[in-house]
C-alpha cells in the first residue's frame, strides 16, 4: 500500500474475496421452514457495486464515447467481475455508463438495465426489488453515485467523487433493508 492507497493487484484479491465470500452465502440452499427471517437475511445478502462510468472523451459533449483509456478500464472491471455471479446489471441513459459495462454484461449474460440517470428513485425501487443473493452493478456517475451509495445505506454512508477520479468501485452489501449495510470502496 502506498499513500492510502490499494494496489491494483490488492484491490483485485479484496473485491475476489469479499465477492467469494458474499456468493458462498448466496450460492448455500435455501432455509427450511421454521427458521428465523433475520437468519435468512444474513445468509442471502444483497450486493450491489457501484462504478462511475470509465474514462469519457471531451466531444460530442452531450454524449461522449469512453476512451481507449477508458475502454480499457471497462475491460478490467469485466475482467474482475465476470465471475462473480453477477446477475443484474444497470446503466443510465449516456452511452459512456452503458460501455462502461457492455463488456461485463456479456461475461455475465445478464442484458444492463438502462435507467435514467436522474431517476434516483425507480434505480433505488429496482435494485431494492432484487431477490437476496443478488450482485447487481450499477453504472453512474460523479453527480449521481454519492447520493446513491448514501441511499442504499440508510444515510451511513457518504462519498464525495471528483471529476478527474474513474478508478474507485464501491460494494455496497445489504442484509435487510439499507440501515444494515456496509460499504467497501476499492480502486481498480
Amino acid at each position: 500500500m502506498k499513500h492510502g492507497r490499494i494496489t491494483r493487484r490488492g484491490a483485485l484479491a479484496a473485491v475476489s474475496l469479499a465477492l467469494c465470500a458474499l456468493l458462498a452465502g448466496a450460492l448455500a440452499p435455501q432455509s427450511g421452514e421454521g427458521e428465523p427471517d433475520a437468519l435468512r437475511k444474513l445468509a442471502f445478502p444483497r450486493t450491489i457495486v457501484l462504478v462511475r462510468h470509465a474514462e469519457k472523451a471531451l466531444e460530442p459533449k452531450e454524449d461522449p464515447n469512453l476512451t481507449e483509456e477508458g475502454a480499457a478500464r471497462a475491460k478490467r472491471l469485466a475482467d474482475m467481475l465476470a465471475k462473480s455471479g453477477v446477475t443484474h446489471v444497470f446503466a443510465s441513459e449516456f452511452q459512456r455508463t452503458q460501455q462502461t459495462v457492455s463488456l461485463l454484461s456479456v461475461a455475465a449474460g445478464v442484458n444492463a438495465q438502462l435507467v435514467s440517470a436522474r431517476a434516483h428513485d425507480a434505480l433505488l425501487s429496482a435494485l431494492d426489488s432484487l431477490p437476496r443473493g443478488s450482485v447487481a452493478v450499477v453504472a453512474g456517475h460523479s453527480n449521481t453515485l454519492p447520493l446513491l451509495i448514501e441511499r442504499l445505506t440508510g444515510g451511513q454512508s457518504k462519498v464525495k467523487i471528483e471529476d478527474s477520479e474513474y478508478d474507485r468501485l464501491f460494494i455496497v452489501t445489504q442484509w435487510g433493508n439499507g440501515r444494515d449495510s456496509r460499504l467497501l470502496e476499492l480502486r481498480y
